[in-house]
């Protein structure tokens, strides 16, 4: 049986339980057998150009998942140079596991972004789309992408960074050993 590999890309700077609730609700409705966390090196649609540095983001990454099973991390972004470009993402992992079958997992943000994919139609050919549905964005496309919907839990790694700059309060929006490397390193200004 081929295995259905969901993927989820993102700067995970700093995971959180937005992240793991939308990786465990696409798991479980498309029937999943696992869900890739992809660290981006570089993503070439943000603005902001300063994360953390990519060992401090794997490591918390790693902290986030332990005790998900069907949850994995990949590195294939963090290996290669420059921009984490999707199509050269996906080649290289259809090349290491051709028998698995990939489903890229987006934001309705990404949803409106997609024309604007570096190398879109061929990217389709490879890899099928799950996008989450997300208030406040439309999710129309001509590009064949499956809609979900989650749970509403608005959280972002960019809220968190204010917080924890601030020193208010993260609780039940970050897993905890997440938040002890956090401050255990002085991330995000805490200290």
């Amino acid at each position: 049986m081929t295995k259905k590999i969901g993927i989820l890309g993102g700067t995970f700077d700093p995971p959180h339980f937005g992240h793991l609730l939308i990786a465990s609700e696409i798991l479980n409705n498309m029937q999943l057998s696992e869900v890739w966390f992809i660290p981006n090196q570089i993503p070439p649609h943000k603005t902001e150009k300063h994360f953390s540095d990519s060992r401090h983001r794997l490591n918390m990454l790693k902290l986030a998942l332990k005790d998900h099973d069907q949850f994995k991390i990949n590195t294939v972004e963090l290996e290669r140079e420059g921009p984490s470009y999707t199509y050269d993402t996906i080649h290289i992992l259809r090349e290491q596991y051709p028998e698995y079958s990939f489903h890229f997992i987006i934001g309705a943000d990404m949803i409106e972004f997609l024309p604007h994919w570096h190398k879109i139609d061929e990217i389709i050919k490879l890899v099928s789309f799950i996008g989450v549905k997300r208030h406040g964005y439309k999710t129309e496309t001509d590009y064949p992408v499956k809609e979900i919907k989650i749970p509403m839990f608005d959280v972002s790694s960019t809220m968190l960074r204010e917080r924890l700059n601030k020193n208010e309060s993260t609780a039940y929006l970050l897993p905890e050993d997440v938040k002890r490397y956090i401050e255990g390193n002085h991330l995000y200004g805490t200290r």
